[in-house]
């Protein structure tokens, strides 16, 4: 799961949809806050997930909480101002110490490239695909921050071919074929959708599965407006753009 955005409607919608699909453990790839209004608990779910063996690792909204904030745009950098007066000790010091990538056996996590994590490029290309894959050095890498689904595999020569999965289908993992999956977004997703986005890997299996989970983006939109947030953010969650 990634980019949740401190959409606490769309987080509990993806957990019960993947524990009904036996789910045993689970990945987090950055942006737990920024956008939603549910900053504190998100983190404090994901905080016990962690606690519990999970993969959590930190996003570009998740470094503006104690960080930069001038290269954000204005609506995203007005949250996260907003953020930081709304998180405990214990929650900044939860995204203060999240690591930018990890690795683990066959497969690397990261928020945004594998390739200088801490500039967050969008692996929205086979080239930037192939960059990060080179970097991960692991034959499968999964990441966010595109907020769209999308699957690139290594082909002829090693060169990344890009697909477009399609919700609820099977997609091979061959571990000599190296593959970044982008999982998509969880709380803001952009491709005209308003349902959640999230996958399900069977590393014994060698399979990955995405899906989409409707939620009620009607109440995550009005806990926006409620919070006195930018409309826009409300706008997007309610069309899923």
């Amino acid at each position: 799961m990634s980019d949740i955005h401190a959409n606490l409607e769309a987080l509990n919608a993806c957990l019960e949809h993947a524990h009904a699909c036996g789910a045993k453990r689970f990945a987090f790839l950055g942006d737990l806050v920024g956008y939603g209004a549910d900053p504190g608990a998100v983190l404090d779910i994901v905080a016990e997930h962690r606690a519990r063996g999970a993969v959590v690792v930190k996003g570009n909204h998740d470094a503006a909480v104690e960080g930069d904030i001038d290269y954000l745009n204005h609506s995203a950098s007005a949250v996260i101002r907003w953020t930081r007066e709304r998180l405990n000790a214990s929650q900044e010091e939860f995204v203060r110490t999240l690591p930018l990538l990890l690795r683990e056996e066959d497969a690397c996590f990261v928020h945004a490239s594998a390739m200088r994590p801490e500039e967050w490029d969008y692996v929205d290309s086979p080239g930037a695909a192939e960059r990060s894959a080179h970097a991960a050095a692991r034959p499968y890498t999964f990441s966010g921050h595109v907020h769209e689904q999308r699957f690139y595999v290594a082909g002829s020569h090693d060169r990344m071919v890009a697909f477009h999965p399609r919700p609820g289908m099977d997609v091979p993992l061959r571990p000599h074929r190296k593959c970044v999956a982008i999982v998509g977004s969880v709380g803001q997703p952009r491709d005209g959708q308003p349902s959640a986005a999230y996958a399900i890997v069977d590393f014994e299996a060698r399979v990955m599965r995405f899906h989409r989970v409707p939620y009620d983006h009607l109440e995550a939109a009005r806990k926006v407006r409620a919070a006195g947030l930018p409309e826009s953010l409300a706008y997007r969650l309610e069309r899923g753009v």
